[in-house]
């Protein structure tokens, strides 16, 4: 280059041009480059990103919640545990802690924030070599477009497309969609997705109560949540914890009080408690089944169902306790079966019994029964021990029930009692039968031996004018054994049916007094079958009998005759109508019940019964809401109009419209309903009377006791119990509905009816009451000693006849004045 003589005033502005030029070329060729290279750069990795447009309609996997009738928390499905919030509701306080820890310029960039990530290139810079944990300038943003669109893999390639797709995100969605989305789906530890369910697994809380320390540890836990545990590395956890606090108080979100409170604060997990009622495994279950029959495995699993189900907690505890209870005293009554297990009463008789393992549902269902071992048997009395060293023992008549042998009795002379059932080294089940008896701060007992019964059954409430199912049981234990005996078992009701013949009787033309023979029945099979001879149960025969007494009394040939007479394909007909099976044969043996049904669908059925003859369907389930809080499923179809928007200032609650179909005469189903009293009052069931409140039913008893039935109702609740072995056999001599399942249904009762006002059941029009002699059938007469007011329909009239006896007539209703 020629030099430039300034002291002479001349510069060669020539060759100045050139290089300018020749620069200004080169910074443009650059530009075009850098243009091009970034152009380029963004081509080559943006061209097959995944559509990040699908976030605006994304709907994180969300669990299903089951909510009792009083919005109890009943349990949860869900492939992740998560519990979706939208970001309006989610709480100021939560939204600060975790942009104070992740993304402090979350609301400023606009996808990317080059200050942080020119910061976070220098520290890493003076990092390197050393073992400190390199720092990230990842935005909220772009861990969206991480766990929602890209792998976890550590490349550069990956954080190429991170920034690519939190450019696009930000321009196509709102920051509040991107927080709320983050906010839902981010992976918090402890199987917890989202910030509402770390709440309740961290701290067992709503968003809402949230303090600063609980929040700040939250917000925390993004970077490595298995590195924070709250229990396994407290001090790490503890130190996390602390320094959200301190960015929460640099950025503006609390005082510096609250920071140096928050910061002295332990960190406490309290685990979520679980749901707050009895054990209601079947129940949950079958409302489980349905709604994946319903809405399919996707939405059930993770379309965050919010499922407001019929169950009452209170009746279900009592179900619960009932048929465990009744279970548990039959299988008393047949005696022990042995000891769980055996171990050697030596010096290391602890170690054994504690290595020992029962059946895991114990204590969950029967917490008060302790495992023990016996250690002596002297006295009339074993002692026992217990897994945390203690002592105690079993009473001689604790012991008796356990005897093998057949004893003498006690009047007999020189009777003395001695065990040959239980032995030394024996595992057994106790319970502690007294709480104040105590041996040096120690207690001693005494204990009553127990064990898990082999029987089952099942026991269902159900609303008799909705079918809302208020209760359900379905076995001594859903952790035993998950069949469930009210919706699967398919058994012989046996007596429990006869009702239904008896309403078919009734439409047909008869009434509670007309008269049926009690005497032997011979009905012949066919050429090369042997005759069928049922019989009662007592083996006798009464005679002419108002069919009033024949179901009061359960008579089996009174009720064959009179099936035989009205015809079997129209009793069929009710039992398919009432929907007790889908289809009857005509066999004169089904008037007995001999066909098979389920405990849910008999119960249904006298439900039908005592709501005058309206047709009813068992419901599980009142509403299904969607994660938005929209309701896209009601079991109540009926409309009402007057109870939305309405202000209560005391006023009447506006009635529905009544729309349910009436399957038969509602006169006819009174008439069954007060000869079901009758069962109670006279009949069967008549222990039942001790409950003290109006109470009908039937009790139902297979050929050799194989199966047991109470199906009973007062005016508003109608429930069925069911006992039986799950492989068919005999429940032993002299065990019938009477005596096995009636008095679980009177246990329920007597607690479910307990604070309630006794209510008589509700007669409809066109029934008449009339004083009836209830042996004969006839009008009573002065000096009658068993009178009773029969139920009949308007256009039956008494005939002045002989025998006084009411009767048929097509008279109208003006026809029955003047006969009382």
């Amino acid at each position: 280059m020629d030099k430039i003589d300034i002291r002479n005033g001349f510069i060669n502005m020539k060759k100045i041009y050139k290089t300018i030029g020749a620069l200004g070329t080169i910074l443009v060729a650059l530009g075009f480059l850098c243009f091009g290279g970034i152009f380029s750069v963004f081509w080559y990795f943006g061209h097959q990103l995944p559509d990040y447009q699908q976030l605006a309609d994304y709907e994180p996997l969300t669990v299903t919640r089951i909510h009792a009738g009083d919005g109890r928390l009943l349990a949860e499905f869900g492939r992740q545990n998560r519990v979706y919030v939208p970001v309006g509701a989610i709480p100021n306080r939560v939204k600060n802690a975790f942009l104070s820890a992740e993304d402090k310029n979350f609301f400023k960039h606009s996808g990317v924030d080059f200050l942080s990530v020119a910061r976070a290139i220098v520290t890493n810079f003076g990092r390197m070599g050393t073992n400190q944990r390199l720092v990230g300038a990842s935005t909220i943003t772009q861990q969206i477009a991480k766990n929602f669109l890209l792998t976890n893999e550590t490349s550069l390639n990956r954080k190429i497309k991170e920034a690519i797709l939190a450019f696009r995100i930000e321009r196509a969605l709102s920051k509040g969609r991107i927080l709320e989305l983050y906010l839902n789906e981010i992976y918090l530890g402890m199987g917890s997705y989202g910030v509402a369910a770390a709440a309740l697994n961290y701290f067992n809380k709503p968003l809402n109560e949230l303090t600063v320390s609980e929040t700040a540890y939250l917000a925390g836990l993004p970077k490595a949540p298995n590195n924070y545990h709250p229990i396994k590395d407290y001090k790490a956890a503890k130190k996390r914890r602390n320094y959200v606090i301190s960015r929460m108080f640099a950025n503006g979100y609390i005082t510096s009080s609250e920071a140096t409170k928050a910061k002295k604060v332990p960190l406490v997990v309290r685990r979520r408690s679980g749901p707050s009622i009895a054990e209601a495994g079947y129940f949950v279950e079958e409302v489980r089944r349905e709604l994946m029959q319903r809405f399919g495995e996707g939405k059930l699993y993770g379309g965050g169902l919010s499922v407001r189900t019929t169950l009452q907690p209170e009746l279900q505890i009592i179900a619960d306790s009932s048929l465990r209870d009744g279970l548990i005293n039959y299988d008393r009554r047949h005696g022990w079966r042995g000891p769980l297990s055996r171990v050697s009463v030596d010096r290391n008789w602890l170690h054994a019994l504690k290595n020992n393992t029962e059946p895991v549902y114990i204590k969950t269902i029967l917490p008060k029964w302790r495992k023990a071992v016996v250690l002596s048997i002297e006295n009339n009395q074993a002692e026992l021990g217990f897994v945390d060293g203690s002592s105690g023992y079993l009473p001689s008549n604790e012991l008796k029930w356990a005897d093998k042998r057949k004893r003498k009795k006690k009047s007999d002379p020189g009777f003395k009692y001695k065990n040959q059932g239980l032995r030394v080294g024996d595992v057994v089940l106790v319970e502690a039968l007294k709480r104040d008896m105590k041996k040096n701060g120690q207690f001693r007992g005494p204990f009553g031996l127990r064990q898990i019964p082999e029987v089952n059954g099942a026991i269902i409430a159900i609303a008799p004018h909705t079918g809302r199912v208020l209760a359900m049981t379905g076995g001594f234990s859903y952790l035993r054994s998950e069949f469930n005996r009210a919706t699967q078992a398919r058994r012989q009701p046996g007596s429990a049916f006869k009702p239904f013949v008896y309403l078919a009787a009734l439409e047909s033309g008869y009434t509670p007094s007309s008269i049926v023979i009690d005497a032997p029945f011979v009905f012949d099979q066919g050429p090369g079958l042997v005759q069928w001879k049922p019989s009662n149960y007592t083996n006798k025969f009464y005679g002419p009998s108002p069919i009033r007494i024949g179901i009061e009394k359960s008579r089996n040939l009174m009720t064959v005759r009179l099936a035989q007479m009205i015809g079997m394909e129209i009793i069929a007909d009710y039992a398919e109508r009432f929907g007790i099976v889908n289809h009857m044969p005509r066999m004169l043996s089904m008037a007995l019940g001999a066909g098979e049904t389920t405990l849910v669908k008999l119960t249904t059925a006298y439900g039908m019964l005592v709501n005058g003859g309206k047709r009813i369907n068992a419901t599980l389930i009142d509403r299904v809401q969607n994660r938005q809080g929209k309701t896209f499923f009601r079991h109540e179809k009926r409309d009402c109009k007057y109870c939305k928007n309405i202000e209560w200032d005391g006023q009447a609650a506006p009635k529905l419209p009544e729309n349910l179909q009436y399957l038969v005469d509602p006169r006819s189903a009174y008439q069954i309903v007060a000869m079901l009293e009758g069962v109670v009052k006279r009949g069967t069931g008549r222990r039942l009377r001790k409950v003290g409140k109006p109470l009908a039913g039937k009790t139902g008893t297979t050929n050799n006791s194989f199966d047991t039935w109470f199906i009973g109702f007062s005016p508003n609740l109608v429930v069925g119990v069911f006992v039986g072995f799950d492989e068919p056999r005999s429940l032993g001599r002299g065990e019938t509905g009477a005596s096995l399942a009636a008095p679980i249904f009177q246990a329920f009762m007597s607690s479910a009816l307990a604070k309630k006002s006794p209510i008589p059941f509700r007669i409809p029009k066109g029934i008449r009451l009339v004083r009836i002699n209830a042996l004969t059938g006839k009008r009573a007469l002065p000096g009658d000693k068993r009178v009773i007011l029969e139920a009949y329909k308007i256009k039956t009239i008494l005939e002045k006849n002989h025998d006084r006896r009411p009767t048929i007539s097509t008279l109208p209703v003006g026809g029955i004045k003047g006969l009382y």
